[in-house]
Order: structure tokens, then sequence, then C-alpha cells
């Protein structure tokens, strides 16, 4: 029997270790200093030599090192992240709004965990509180436009502190909200100033709290002026809407149609076509307000007089109150902050009331 052998080059390659993230050891290793001075470093604490806190910045720059937000979170029992609750996340105020929070949260030192659901149930609630929960958020903003999702709010436990932004004031729990109320005012008054003897009104759907208040606005302002309110018109924010009562509205042209108070600016843009394709002419013949000064207001056919509302200063109010919540600064009882709308005033009232 012949045995044959196969000569194989053999391999010089060495097994490389795996690779793996930089630690707080390897800092301090190629620092030259302690670990306890590299956390001292981290932590931005006082007493570091500006020369030992330079060599350590450098190694961390070296290394590519990142703090280990679980590990910090275990020693500090911060996770330093907030949750938020939102719905109708497609419109323009709830998106802005969201957008306000997490850029006022960024700049805090936060990161937000959120969760977008279609309805604030109590049971849709319910789950997405126990989901934050158990992702460790220290604290949540539940952005609840509706009445029943304000009561729901109310009814659940939370571990952790909770604020909302809309109305949640009535029902015992802390709330930053934009003046609805104020802001049909302004729009109201507004159109009365230059001369309208009558203003009609396309609310929002029903439930919402924002429609509510800005429908009641609107009341207001025409009772102060001794002016019984027209019939009422509801839509559901979208530009379809708004063209479907703007095509109504054409129908009461001989009761003194002269001017009309838009909950939001989509629905202001499909009232616009149904007036301009009934060969009414804006603001000559019919004026417009609108709410919520969306960034295409201006570009609008004519540029549309609208209510701006500072979402910036609602996120920010909003996070410095829920971060009062969690470090024990917060103000007894219930607290809450309402910010001031603006008037925009634009092409689509500038004409002369006939």
């Amino acid at each position: 029997m012949t045995l044959a052998f196969t000569n194989r080059p053999r391999s010089t390659a060495v097994a490389q270790p795996p690779l793996r993230p930089p630690t707080m050891a390897d800092v301090a290793r190629l620092a030259g200093v302690s670990h306890q001075t590299v956390s001292r470093v981290m932590g931005d604490h006082p007493n570091v030599r500006d020369g030992t806190r330079t060599k350590v910045l450098r190694a961390i720059e070296e290394l590519g090192y990142r703090r280990n937000s679980s590990a910090r979170a275990l020693a500090t029992r911060r996770t330093r992240t907030l949750g938020v609750v939102a719905s109708n996340t497609t419109l323009y105020g709830p998106a802005s709004t969201l957008f306000g929070l997490e850029e006022a949260a960024r700049a805090e030192g936060y990161l937000v965990s959120t969760v977008s659901l279609r309805r604030l149930t109590v049971g849709k609630l319910s789950e997405a509180l126990d989901h934050l929960s158990e992702g460790g958020v220290e604290g949540v903003v539940a952005i609840a436009p509706h009445r029943s999702a304000v009561a729901a709010l109310a009814e659940l436990r939370h571990p952790f502190p909770v604020v909302i932004v809309g109305s949640g004031h009535a029902m015992g729990i802390p709330s930053i909200s934009v003046d609805q109320n104020l802001g049909a005012q302004l729009a109201t008054g507004h159109l009365l100033e230059v001369g309208h003897r009558k203003v009609w009104h396309v609310a929002g759907p029903e439930d919402w709290l924002e429609a509510e208040d800005r429908a009641a606005g609107w009341r207001a302002a025409l009772g102060a002026a001794g002016i019984e309110p027209p019939p009422l018109l509801r839509g559901d924010w979208s530009p379809l809407s708004g063209y479907q009562a703007g095509r109504e509205l054409l129908g009461w042209a001989g009761r003194g149609l002269t001017a009309v108070f838009v909950a939001n600016d989509q629905m202001a843009l499909g009232l616009l076509r149904a007036l301009r394709e009934a060969g009414v002419g804006t603001p000559d013949d019919v004026a417009v307000v609108g709410f919520d000064d969306i960034p295409e207001s201006e570009f609008f056919a004519p540029p549309l007089t609208t209510v701006r509302q500072d979402f910036s200063a609602v996120g920010e109010r909003s996070i410095r109150l829920l971060l009062d919540r969690i470090e024990g600064h917060a103000p007894a009882g219930t607290p809450r902050t309402v910010i001031e709308p603006r008037l925009v005033v634009r092409a689509s009232t500038s004409g002369h009331p006939p």
C-alpha cells in the first residue's frame, strides 16, 4: 500500500481577536491615568487638571470611545430618555409639535422614544405607556388633541411624570398649550376691524379640543361686537373638506357672505379654490383667515392671513415642565402654561370689504 502525501503551504496568518468597541479602561490605559480619572473627565468634574483632561480627551478622540448608555443608566439610575405619545402626526400641528419636542429634548441632552397611535384610547394609551416604561423613560409628554384622549390619560396610573400638550389642566394633568381661543378672537376681530359685519366659520372636527376652543373664540369675538354668529360649518382639517365647506358657503352668498375664518390653513386652501372656481374674488368679494401659518400659507393665491403658533416654544416649555417634575422642582398643584399666538396679516384680507 502506498501512502501519498500532499505538500500544502502552511498558513502564516495569525488569528485576529474579534473587534470590540473601546472601553473606558482602554482610554485610561492610553492616557496613562486611572479609570476614575476618565470617569471624572466624562462627567466634567472640576477637580481634574487641565493637562490630564487634555490627555484623556485626546485618547477618547483617538480611540473613538463612546460612553455606554446602559452602563451609565445602571450607575446613575438615569436613562436620559423621555417618551412621547402622539396621534395624527400626519397633520401639521401634531407633526410640528413632535418636532419641537424632539429638538428641545436634544438640547437638554435627552433622547426621545416616540409611540404614534391612530387613536389615543384607554387601551392603546395603556399599552404605549407600558412600552415606554419597559424602555426606561423618565417621563412622558402626550400630544393629546382630543377630549377623549385627555380623559383616557386622566384615568390611567403611570410610574413616571406625564405632561400634556393640549388642554389637560382641567383634568388634573400638567399642560402646555397655545391659546387657541385667543387666536380665534384675533382672526375674527381682524375681519371685523377691516369692516366686515359678519364672519362665518369653518370649524375642525368634533372632539378636537383645538377645534372647540377656536369655535369658542370666534363666537366670543362676534358676541363682543354684538353680532349673532351665523351657522357653523365643520371640516376634518383636510383641503377637501375646506373645498366642500366653500361650496356650501356659496349657497349663503345672499346672507352677507363677505368673510370666513377657517380653523386651519389646509381647509382654507380648499375653500379658496371653491371661491375661485365660482368666480368669487379674495379678498375683494370674500376675505379669508386661516390658522397655523403652515410654510405654504404665504404662497397661497392670494397669500393667506393666518394665526401663527410657536411650536418651538411649545416643545421647549413642555420638556422643561417635564424635567422639573422629574427632578422634583415642579410647583405644587397642576401647572398650566399658555403660549400666545400671533396674527400674520397677508393679502387674503387686505381688500376693501363689500
